[in-house]
C-alpha cells in the first residue's frame, strides 16, 4: 500500500510539473513553406569566414534540400556530382529563449558520415564569439557510431572541447520518432531522450566562463555531412538520407 501511495504522489507531482508549464512557442511545420518570420536559412559552406563551419564539414547548405510534407520538416542529405548538399535553419534574431523546456520530435537519418543535430547558440555570438557565447547540443547523432545519442555543452571554460558531454546508448534510436529535450533553469540543464534523463550540467562555479547560460539562446536544426565529428569519411552509397522533424516546442 505504501508503494502505491508513493507512486500516486510521484505521478501527481510529475503531472503538476507538466501542467505548470506554459507552451510559449511551437513550430509544427504545417505550412507549405518554411515560415521565415521565425526561421533563417544558413547558406553555403561557411566560407570565407568559417569554411567547413569550423569542423571541416563537407556539405553546402541550400534552400532546396528540404520539403514540408505531412506535418514534417524533411531535410535531405544528397551527393550531387562531387558536392554534398543539405539544409540548415536557425531562429537567430527572430526567436530566442532563456530557460524552460525546449524539445523536438525527430526521426534520424542513418549512414556513415551523417551528423543530424538540434541545438542552440547564445544570441550574443556576434559580440563575444564562440565558445564564450555558449552552446547547447540537445541532440547530436553520428552515423559512424550507431545507437548512440550525444548531448553536449560548450563553454569558454572548456575551450570548445567536448568535456561537458554524455554519450548514451539507445539500441532502437534509429527506429521511428523520438523526443529530444532540455529542462533549463538558472541553476542547471537536464537533457532528456523521450522520458529518460541522460545528462545534467550543474557546475559548482557559475561565472561567464563556466555558465554562459543565463541569457537568450536561439535554435538551430541541421544535417551536416562528414567533418571532424561526423566523418571524416562519408558512405556515398547511403545517400540520399532524410532527417524528419515533426515539431519543436518551448515551454516556460
Amino acid at each position: 500500500m505504501k508503494k502505491i501511495i508513493v507512486l500516486v504522489l510521484m505521478s501527481s507531482f510529475c503531472f503538476a510539473q507538466q501542467t505548470n508549464r506554459k507552451l510559449i512557442w511551437e513550430e509544427n511545420f504545417n505550412k507549405k513553406k518554411i515560415n521565415e518570420t521565425f526561421w533563417n536559412f544558413e547558406l553555403g559552406d561557411g566560407c570565407p569566414d568559417l569554411c567547413g563551419y569550423g569542423n571541416n564539414e563537407r556539405q553546402i547548405y541550400t534552400k532546396t534540400n528540404h520539403e514540408i510534407k505531412d506535418g514534417n520538416l524533411i531535410i535531405e542529405a544528397r551527393k550531387e556530382g562531387n558536392k554534398y548538399t543539405s539544409t540548415k535553419i536557425t531562429t537567430k534574431r527572430k526567436k530566442e529563449f532563456k530557460y524552460g523546456r525546449i524539445e523536438a520530435r525527430a526521426k534520424l537519418p542513418v549512414g556513415h558520415g551523417l551528423w543530424p543535430a538540434f541545438w542552440m547558440l547564445g544570441a550574443n555570438i556576434d559580440e563575444v564569439k564562440w565558445p564564450k557565447t555558449g552552446e547547447i547540443d540537445i541532440l547530436e547523432y553520428i552515423g559512424r557510431d550507431p545507437h548512440m545519442v550525444y548531448t553536449t555543452l560548450h563553454t569558454q571554460d572548456s575551450h570548445g572541447n567536448t568535456i561537458n558531454t554524455k554519450r548514451t546508448e539507445f539500441p532502437n534510436i534509429e527506429e521511428g520518432f523520438h523526443v529530444y529535450a532540455i529542462e533549463w533553469s538558472k541553476d542547471k540543464i537536464d537533457f532528456f531522450v523521450d522520458t529518460t534523463l541522460v545528462y545534467t550540467f550543474d557546475p559548482k562555479v557559475k561565472d561567464e566562463n563556466t555558465w554562459p547560460f543565463d541569457k537568450p539562446f536561439y535554435i538551430i536544426v541541421n544535417l551536416a555531412i562528414g567533418g571532424n565529428f561526423g566523418g571524416p569519411e562519408v558512405d556515398d552509397s547511403i545517400l540520399p538520407q532524410k532527417y524528419y522533424i515533426d515539431y519543436i516546442r518551448v515551454y516556460q
